[in-house]
């Protein structure tokens, strides 16, 4: 059935329920997150969103298997659409700002955001998808 020891180690932590790290042979799966919406090591939800700043109103554009795409209705100079980008989430997750934070990318459009709440990835991940435009 096995053809190597690696193999055999490798099914034994696939099928206990163990993450299985490096090379994984044919047939095993090692978890991954899947979507734009995951949990980091910390425990914490986060978000990977694509941001498109300039745009006339702020609004979820799409929700794709790599990013959230978000249009923001504010310039992105001197950290306006970092502001913006973040008082638009906490409307749309119902959420406070203060538990919304930016991670990752504050110079750039593709961005990391850190959620301190309770909600699951499948609960935000929903909230996004409904108000998508």
């Amino acid at each position: 059935m096995f053809q190597s020891i690696a193999q055999r180690t490798v099914f034994r932590a696939v099928t206990s329920g163990c993450t299985v790290k490096g090379p994984v042979s044919a047939g095993a799966k090692a978890a991954e997150p899947s979507g734009p919406v995951s949990r980091d090591k910390s425990g914490a939800v986060t978000i990977t969103v694509h941001a498109k700043p300039g745009s006339k109103l702020s609004a979820i554009t799409e929700v794709s298997a790599e990013a959230v795409g978000v249009a923001i209705a504010a310039p992105p100079t001197d950290g306006e659409a970092n502001a913006e980008l973040i008082r638009f989430l906490s409307d749309v997750l119902d959420l406070r700002k203060s538990q919304i934070a930016l991670d990752k990318g504050s110079r750039s459009r593709d961005k990391l955001i850190k959620l301190d709440s309770s909600l699951s990835p499948e609960e935000v991940l929903q909230r996004l998808k409904q108000t998508v435009s």
